[in-house]
């Protein structure tokens, strides 16, 4: 169940989400989720886009890749926030002000 919020003090600092683990696209392949294959996948679409040595046809069809592996993770983390908020029960209101 999903922590309550709460007011919190003047020392206290906030919790660093957890970050997720970079890995090769081929660790991904074999051990990681879907979205660190796509994250994996990205990162080295994009650094081969950005390098010199990458000719037009390439650079085309790569870009395109890497907008539409963009899109399928921004799609995945917004899924993940909507399950979250599924799973945040409402509390009774009771009209007072």
């Amino acid at each position: 169940m999903p922590r309550r919020l709460r007011p919190v003090g003047p020392d206290e600092k906030p919790e660093k989400p957890e970050k997720p683990k970079k890995l090769t696209v081929v660790q991904a392949a074999a051990e990681g989720t879907h979205r660190e294959l796509l994250a994996a996948l990205r990162a080295r679409i994009a650094a081969t886009v950005q390098s010199p040595s990458c000719n037009p046809v390439a650079l085309a069809a790569l870009s395109r890749q890497l907008v539409l592996i963009s899109k399928e993770l921004s799609v995945i983390a917004a899924r993940d926030v909507d399950e979250v908020a599924e799973a945040i029960p409402d509390e009774a209101w009771d009209g007072a002000i």
